[in-house]
């Protein structure tokens, strides 16, 4: 494992994001568009290979966290602003990382 200073952490921000809105991807077997309110001015388009886990129900209307500064990334034309934080997937099962607590207002970084 190749270790990280704390001054390496503290560039990534991670964020409480709201999801307002899913869809399936056309074309796509794993993609799912997700639009998510950070607390800034415009929700931000976030692209998430998810789409085998989980449900667009299980999705709008709740809280996750995302990291928000990483470069924008384009995937089947589309651009992608932020990572959703999740861990498994494949043969092993999948969770979406979410704030314990709901009343986090989003665009609460995570210290």
């Amino acid at each position: 494992m190749e270790h990280i200073t704390i001054d390496d952490f503290a560039k990534v921000k991670i964020q409480v994001g709201h999801i307002l809105g899913a869809e399936i991807i056309e074309g796509s077997d794993k993609l799912i568009k997700l639009s998510v309110d950070f607390g800034e001015e415009a929700p931000r388009q976030v692209l998430s290979g998810i789409r085998a886990y989980v449900s667009l129900d299980e999705l709008v209307g709740r809280k996750y966290l995302f990291v928000t500064n990483l470069k924008p990334r384009t995937m089947m034309g589309m651009e992608s602003q932020a990572m959703i934080l999740g861990a498994g997937g494949g043969d092993e099962p999948f969770a979406i990382f979410a704030p314990t607590n709901e009343s986090v207002d989003p665009g609460a970084v995570i210290r």
